[in-house]
């Protein structure tokens, strides 16, 4: 698959899932636009990514996620610079077991994993549509199913401390209005699929028991083989057209009963949108 003249934008993309990704589709040579937080460890990134696919069209753009400013900022600036978008790959992510806010005073979970791509993608919405076919790829992850929805309490102010608790929810809000943009979107040429990406060696949950982790990492996915779903689902003609699935190892699988709650999707869509104030 020769991905010339493809733009797609990647976040999160100087390490871990993103790094291979970015790698991924540098080699099949895509115009990478590089989206990370921090400009050293960016550019450092970017250099190697140039070395070792020998594209030339890798660019770097500054952002951080855990701002809705930010990313409005972001955004505003990506369509200066570029008149089209092929695809686009929400990646970056956190996972903190404490609870802790962000800048707008949103649990940090939800504002990176939930809030950010949720706004990222409706401010490039309509460049993706102008450059239909394009696609929407969202990093979602198997602890959805621990999640849940509580509309009266979102932030988990809450709630007591429970395994993947903060990150399952905002994995699975992820999910639920992914669906429901998915529907939205019908008819548009911009597809929308997520992906549980595997229990992968990368630096998320760094907050956690370390030498524990240590010694369980062993085990865990590279992100070389993690970052293949991602490129199959951002290049691949077998998957033109489909949209609003879930993905495992390039294969279509169920997400949680939960995450299919139509009801619960459009009432979340809609909480999330005077929540980002679009």
């Amino acid at each position: 698959m020769n991905m010339e003249g493809k733009i797609c934008l990647i976040t999160g993309a100087n390490s871990g899932i993103g790094y291979a990704t970015a790698i991924g589709l540098a080699k099949l040579n895509a115009h990478v636009i590089m989206v990370c937080r921090n400009k050293e460890r960016g550019e450092s990134a970017q250099k190697e990514i140039i070395e070792k696919t020998g594209n030339k069209h890798v660019d770097l753009l500054l952002c951080d996620l855990s701002s809705l400013n930010s990313i409005r900022e972001f955004a505003a600036d990506f369509k200066t610079k570029y008149q089209s978008l092929h695809v686009l790959i929400n990646n970056a992510g956190v996972m903190l077991s404490k609870r802790e806010l962000s800048v707008d005073g949103f649990e940090m979970n939800f504002a990176v994993n939930h809030l950010a791509p949720f706004l990222l993608t409706n401010l490039l919405l309509d460049l993706l549509k102008k450059s239909a076919p394009s696609r929407i790829i969202n990093i979602a992850s198997a602890a959805h199913k621990y999640g849940t929805i509580d509309f009266e309490d979102l932030q988990g102010e809450n709630k007591k401390h429970r395994f993947m608790g903060l990150y399952g929810d905002s994995k699975l809000a992820l999910i639920l209005t992914s669906y429901e943009l998915s529907r939205r979107l019908e008819g548009s040429g911009v597809t929308l699929n997520l992906i549980h990406p595997g229990v992968v060696n990368t630096n998320l949950g760094m907050d956690r028991n370390k030498p524990k982790k240590g010694i369980v990492r062993r085990f865990f996915k590279s992100p070389e083989k993690a970052a293949e779903t991602s490129i199959y689902l951002a290049s691949s003609p077998e998957v033109e057209g489909i949209t609003g699935k879930y993905f495992i190892n390039k294969q279509e699988q169920q997400s949680s009963e939960d995450s299919y709650n139509e009801e619960y999707a459009n009432k979340l869509y809609d909480i999330t949108m005077r929540m980002t104030e679009l």
